[in-house]
């Protein structure tokens, strides 16, 4: 899950960026996935410490959980970026973007902990 993290955190940090670039810079809101990424490429790198790394992992998943939750109001505008009529056709595609890493991420993270929960543990005595 570490290089998942990893990977998720700096797309949405590099898209973030990007966005806030391409919009001119005319909001800071445009640079909210580089702010959820670089929460969750925080808690990839404190996930490396044995001790913190569950700990690190579930925190990622509820950012990534709290940061799919926030976008979805974007992507709930999506019919109108299909109709032509949308105010900020840039933000929608952006959150959208962004609430499917996040989905695809949390998916990935509850496999990962039903297969971690199902596996035998090397010590049980």
């Amino acid at each position: 899950m570490i290089k998942i993290t990893y990977s998720i955190g700096g797309i949405l940090a590099a898209m973030g960026i990007v966005a806030y670039i391409a919009t001119g810079a005319a909001s800071v809101t445009a640079l909210i996935p580089t702010f959820v990424g670089v929460l969750l490429l925080i808690c990839a790198v404190l996930a490396h410490n044995p001790a913190l790394h569950r700990h690190s992992i579930h925190a990622a998943l509820v950012v990534a959980l709290l940061g799919a939750a926030g976008s979805l109001m974007n992507v709930a505008e999506l019919g109108d970026l299909f109709a032509g009529t949308a105010q900020r056709p840039s933000a929608i595609i952006v959150s959208t973007i962004m609430f499917l890493l996040l989905v695809c991420y949390i998916a990935m993270g509850v496999r990962s902990f039903i297969a971690a929960r199902r596996a035998p543990t090397a010590t049980q005595g």
